[in-house]
């Protein structure tokens, strides 16, 4: 146990009014409260004012969890009863404030990526495969958990000022008015920025695909190497990452920051929410079609489809709202709905094929 740990208190680990009613609710008489940190095999790592500790949940809790959801999280506040200086057992989870998930498959279960976070940043770096759409993607992740957005352009470096500021116009011009913040590790660049914007004893989640710089980051932010990080593939342009889970740290200035594994891509799951409040522009039309159930695809006196054809609305967005929306209603449908469909889809290819010999 360090100094650092020994002296913390829970408001510094983001404890606020909102868990404390909770935790005053459940009535968890004898326990203490504590904030996971690091997620390993069947173990987490819990800190609070006493200490840090190696938890496990209990095997009633095991028994009872219906879902992946059901264990706690990166980000969870928790009830522990201490064993001794370096372990303790996990009694309850504590209601969620916010909630970021992710879903990679429809055959996979809905998984967290972390709770109670007060802002996600989703990075993007400049000299790979920028993709709004992909941002666009994380904000929806993040508007449906009830988590506000912030927009990472990282490695300004390896572009003129003149891409810098075409990119960002791009920004403003699909997003509105959300906060962006222009960085690179190796000038340090906007690095003073991103340390203002992070608030004492809020908690902030760095999202992106692998390589993007998200450790690289944090680790300018700590002042300190603690997360190791890998090269970009000269050959693929791929990220190398070795972050493998996710784990929380702390800042001198008191804010709080947890570390993502990198991944490919980042299916949405239950999102309806988030779609709805990100495409809010397209949503608000969609109150001037003529049918209620419109799809936005094909129906006649459509607002939507009237708009793009005006240049009203940007096509590439319209286009990513239309993917993302029916990726969420496949992800809601059940297991039956979904055998019926794929079989009406191969009687339709059967009889294609019939028709074409």
């Amino acid at each position: 146990m360090t100094d650092e740990i020994a002296k913390i208190k829970l408001e510094d680990l983001g404890y606020d009014e909102f868990f404390d009613l909770k935790w005053k609710s459940l009535e968890l008489n004898n326990l203490l409260a504590a904030r996971v940190t690091a997620e390993h095999k069947e173990a987490y790592k819990v800190i609070n004012a006493h200490g840090e500790f190696l938890a496990r949940i209990t095997g009633k809790q095991m028994f009872n969890a219906a879902k992946r959801a059901d264990y706690p999280a990166v980000g969870d506040w928790v009830a522990i009863a201490v064993l001794d200086k370096e372990r303790a057992i996990i009694h309850h989870v504590l209601p969620r404030k916010t909630i970021l998930r992710k879903k990679y498959n429809d055959k996979q279960d809905t998984q967290i990526i972390a709770t109670n976070i007060d802002v996600a940043f989703t990075v993007e770096s400049l000299d790979r495969d920028y993709n709004l759409n992909r941002l666009e993607r994380y904000l929806v992740l993040a508007n449906d958990g009830g988590i506000k957005s912030a927009i990472v352009l990282n490695k300004t470096d390896l572009v003129s000022e003149a891409e810098l500021h075409r990119r960002i116009g791009g920004i403003k011009n699909r997003f509105g008015r959300i906060d962006c913040i222009s960085t690179s590790t190796i000038t340090e660049r906007g690095l003073d920025d991103l340390i203002h914007y992070i608030g004492t004893g809020k908690t902030y989640c760095f999202l992106g695909s692998s390589g993007v710089g998200k450790s690289s980051l944090i680790n300018k932010l700590l002042k300190r190497g603690d997360i190791k990080t890998r090269e970009i593939s000269d050959f693929t342009g791929r990220g190398k990452h070795t972050t493998t889970s996710r784990e929380m740290y702390f800042l001198e200035n008191g804010g709080i920051v947890i570390d993502n594994p990198g991944t490919r891509e980042v299916g949405i799951a239950d999102a309806g929410v988030g779609i709805a409040n990100v495409f809010n522009e397209i949503t608000a039309l969609s109150k001037e079609c003529k049918y209620a159930d419109c799809t936005h695809i094909h129906e006649p006196s459509c607002a939507v489809l009237k708009a793009i054809e005006e240049g009203r609305l940007d096509r590439a967005h319209y286009q990513n709202y239309i993917k993302l929306k029916k990726e969420n209603e496949f992800y809601e449908m059940t297991d039956i709905e979904k055998r019926a469909k794929d079989r009406k889809f191969g009687k339709f290819i059967k009889k294609a094929k019939e028709q074409m010999r």
